[in-house]
C-alpha cells in the first residue's frame, strides 16, 4: 500500500493538474491516469474513503459507491456541455468540507453524508467529462476514471481504518485537516 501511495505522490506535480491539461489521448488508460494527475481530486477521493472508515458501516462502502456512481452523472453532463457554474470552486470545496468533515469528527445521519459526498461528485464528474479527450472512446474514458477514483477512495479508507485506535484517530482527523488546508489553498488559487 505503501508503494502505492508513493507511485501516486511521483505522479503529482503543479503543472500537471487534472483539471489544466490539454488533454491525454486514449482511452481506458488516460482515464485511469487522469483522476491522479490533479492534487485537487487526489485529496478529496482520500477524503471521502477517510470519512467513510471514521464513519464506520455503512458509511465504509456506500460512500465510496455512491462517489462513482453520481461523478458518472456530472461526467455524462459535462460531455453533453450542459453549464454547470463553479465547477472548479466546487472542487476546491469539496477537499474543505470533507477534510473537514473528517478533522472535525462530524457523524451527520447516512443520507445527509451520501448527499454531501454526491453533491460534490457532481463537479468532480462534470470536470472530467468536458476534458474528455476528442480522440478517447468517452465509454472507456470513463470507466477507466470511475475505476481510478475508486482506487482513490479505497487508499483512504485504508488510511481511515487507522481510526479504529486513539492514535490512529488523531493521525485520521489530522489528515483531514491537511486536505481541508489543500483545499483552501486551491480555493485561493494557491495551487
Amino acid at each position: 500500500m505503501r508503494y502505492l501511495l508513493i507511485s501516486f505522490l511521483f505522479l503529482l506535480s503543479n503543472t500537471a493538474q487534472a483539471h489544466a491539461e490539454g488533454g491525454l489521448a486514449g482511452g481506458f488508460g488516460s482515464g485511469l491516469l487522469h483522476p491522479v494527475l490533479g492534487l485537487d481530486h487526489v485529496v478529496a477521493m482520500l477524503a471521502v474513503g477517510l470519512w467513510g472508515a471514521f464513519l464506520g458501516n455503512p458509511a465504509i462502502w456506500l460512500l465510496p459507491v455512491v462517489f462513482p456512481l453520481v461523478m458518472t452523472v456530472g461526467g455524462v453532463l459535462g460531455i453533453l456541455g450542459i453549464p454547470i457554474p463553479a465547477v472548479e470552486t466546487g472542487i476546491a470545496l469539496s477537499a474543505i468540507v470533507l477534510g473537514l468533515m473528517v478533522a472535525l469528527a462530524v457523524r451527520p445521519a447516512m443520507p445527509v453524508a451520501a448527499m454531501i459526498v454526491a453533491l460534490f461528485a457532481i463537479f468532480h464528474g462534470y470536470a472530467h467529462g468536458t476534458e474528455l479527450p476528442a480522440s478517447a472512446s468517452p465509454l472507456a474514458f470513463s470507466l477507466g476514471f470511475v475505476i481510478s477514483t475508486g482506487l482513490l477512495h479505497l487508499l483512504g479508507v485504508a488510511f481511515g481504518l487507522l481510526a479504529r485506535w486513539p492514535v490512529g484517530r488523531g493521525l485520521v482527523r489530522a489528515g483531514g485537516g491537511l486536505i481541508a488546508l489543500v483545499g483552501v489553498a486551491y480555493l485561493g488559487g494557491l495551487l
